[in-house]
């Protein structure tokens, strides 16, 4: 049974980029700024994968032609990881050989954590070859995270730090919520000081205070840093940071595949029902 996208429309942009145009336009008349993501993961055929880059090659010159102020962000098994490591970086590069011909950015999204080192491999790489038109995210639950978040800050890398929204095990995650808050500030911190314009990606009030605080008594300028959050979440925050002079963007994601997406915020974690059931009564 298909289900009705209505079902999701306060999360999901639109099922096609034509339709979500007005929405990032609406958005960037407010000074903020747009990461377009396409859903979809785990892709296994070839030829579907190629459609994806393809895809994904004419969605930067189409946010070109429209004018928007938007990048994009991109799932490496949906071009290909889980097929073949070096098929899958074949694709990539020539995502990024499009994206630093038109001087865009391509953020690559970190999924489960069976994928966090192969992905962090392929961004290195990336890295070093197209410099600041690639990014990484970052989960801060994620034992590993320190190492990684230290590693990747030395080099100035461009990093998207998130709490993390899949379901991991003790073993691999951070399982309590004021653990996985104070790991999150400590990576900030790091961030703030060796990288060049670290992404804050969170909807927590107590975090969003306490980066609020710590930039202000560090003396940390307003354009060092950017604010992030998701689509149907706290508008009225986002447009007030952007009126308060900081850099907020909105990460937009759209698609016809948008039941992986809306259900793993919904039921993955049970702090995201109840934070999904509170700010839809929050501005």
């Amino acid at each position: 049974m298909k289900l009705p996208f209505t079902l999701a429309q306060r999360f999901v942009a639109a099922e096609t980029f034509n339709e979500t145009i007005p929405k990032i336009i609406a958005f960037n008349k407010k000074n903020i700024k747009i990461t377009l993501d396409l859903l979809g993961e785990n892709v296994q055929d070839k030829s579907m994968a190629d459609e994806t880059v393809d895809t994904y090659m004419q969605l930067l010159d189409d946010i070109q032609n429209a004018g928007l102020t938007s990048s994009i962000s991109i799932k490496l098994t949906m071009i290909g990881l889980d097929i073949d490591e070096n098929y899958c970086k074949q694709n990539l590069f020539r995502l990024l050989d499009k994206a630093k011909e038109l001087g865009s950015f391509v953020r690559i999204d970190m999924e489960g954590s069976a994928y966090t080192q192969q992905t962090i491999e392929i961004f290195k790489e990336a890295f070093t070859i197209y410099g600041n038109h690639v990014g990484i995210v970052i989960q801060a639950y994620l034992h590993r995270s320190g190492d990684d978040i230290s590693e990747l800050a030395d080099v100035g890398a461009d990093i998207r730090l998130c709490k993390g929204a899949y379901k991991e095990p003790d073993l691999i995650a951070i399982q309590k919520m004021p653990e996985i808050r104070e790991v999150f500030k400590e990576y900030t911190k790091i961030l703030l000081e060796k990288t060049p314009f670290p992404r804050i990606a969170t909807h927590d009030d107590e975090l969003i205070n306490w980066v609020l605080n710590y930039t202000a008594e560090n003396n940390i300028s307003k354009d060092r840093f950017e604010f992030q959050m998701l689509y149907g979440l706290r508008e009225e925050t986002m447009e007030q940071f952007a009126k308060d002079g900081y850099h907020a963007r909105v990460y937009v994601p759209y698609g016809t595949m948008w039941f992986p997406y809306f259900k793993r915020r919904l039921m993955e974690r049970k702090e995201n029902i109840w934070f999904v059931l509170n700010t839809m009564f929050k501005k």
